[in-house]
């Protein structure tokens, strides 16, 4: 196993991201699946220059990205936004592809449960027989109820995993198995024949060590499936407004180079804009907690 972390939860520079990676130790970047943003002749050099490799990349549901939406052409431009960000993992050498399959934040279906379950597996059946020839694997991650109405769980994401192929794989991120799990241990052990990528965050979504997950046991059970991948980072800090704040120094009054869109969904996940002097802190803190157990 070795340290990975996502890019979205930060809006900054990929160079200055790739810096504060290689300083703590982290091994690789699962980048943003943002296509547009990031072009392989760019960030490859980037990756050579701070000795840091792709793992993957992650969905972001988004807007109108949803593979279960009621409008056939938003299914369609779904399919072919996750075939590009295959294309970018794919031209970064990277190994998987994480995929949130109905826009987060929606709570609210479009169908019937039969026919939203066909879409979804039609839809990843072909972006699968895209990813197969460029050897990256497939992720399919549950997210927890308050973040899509559309699979929650391990079990859920291992069923349509099976759907769509033999290889398709299952994330699992700490923060949501803790909120929809009966036993967090057991979701480990019974997606471990498909897991293919795992984000850590603890029990409160800030970093490893900062909540009460016991971390030495959550990587005990990862090595006893065999998972071998990425830990990648997902942390998102909550802001807290309140005289009772321990952080005060963790909010960023003037962000710069941040779109609306990147803020509000941010903003969406219980974050704001970090100052530069606390983020880097929660990134040391994170790999520091995690590096002496794998």
């Amino acid at each position: 196993m070795h340290l990975s972390m996502h890019n979205w939860m930060r809006a900054e520079p990929l160079e200055t991201t790739l810096a504060r990676l290689a300083k703590y130790g982290y091994e690789s970047i699962e980048i943003s699946g943002e296509p547009e943003q990031y072009k392989v002749d760019d960030v490859k050099p980037l990756l050579q220059k701070y000795g840091l490799r792709c793992w993957g990349s992650v969905t972001l549901m988004l807007g109108d990205r949803n593979l279960v939406a009621g409008d056939e052409g938003q299914r369609r431009a779904s399919v072919q936004y996750t075939k590009d960000c295959i294309d970018l993992v794919a031209g970064l050498d990277g190994e998987e592809m994480t995929i949130v399959p109905a826009t987060v934040g929606k709570i609210t279906p479009d169908a019937t449960p039969e026919q939203e379950w066909e879409w979804a597996v039609s839809g990843l059946k072909e972006i699968y027989e895209h990813a197969q020839p460029l050897g990256v694997k497939l992720a399919i991650e549950p997210l927890n109820r308050f973040e899509t109405y559309f699979i929650n769980r391990g079990a859920q994401a291992m069923a349509l995993a099976e759907a769509v192929g033999d290889d398709c794989g299952v994330c699992l991120d700490a923060f949501h198995i803790n909120i929809e799990e009966a036993d967090l241990y057991q979701a480990i052990r019974d997606c471990g024949p498909r897991l293919a990528d795992f984000h850590a965050a603890d029990n409160n979504r800030m970093p490893a060590g900062m909540g009460d997950y016991d971390w030495a046991k959550v990587v005990a059970t990862l090595k006893e499936v065999g998972y071998d991948g990425a830990l990648t980072a997902e942390f998102v800090a909550p802001i807290d407004r309140t005289p009772a704040n321990p952080y005060p120094n963790a909010l960023d009054t003037s962000p710069v180079d941040i779109s609306d869109e990147q803020r509000k969904f941010i903003e969406d996940h219980g974050s704001s804009i970090l100052t530069e002097e606390f983020y880097d802190w929660l990134t040391q803190q994170h790999a520091e907690h995690l590096l002496p157990l794998i």
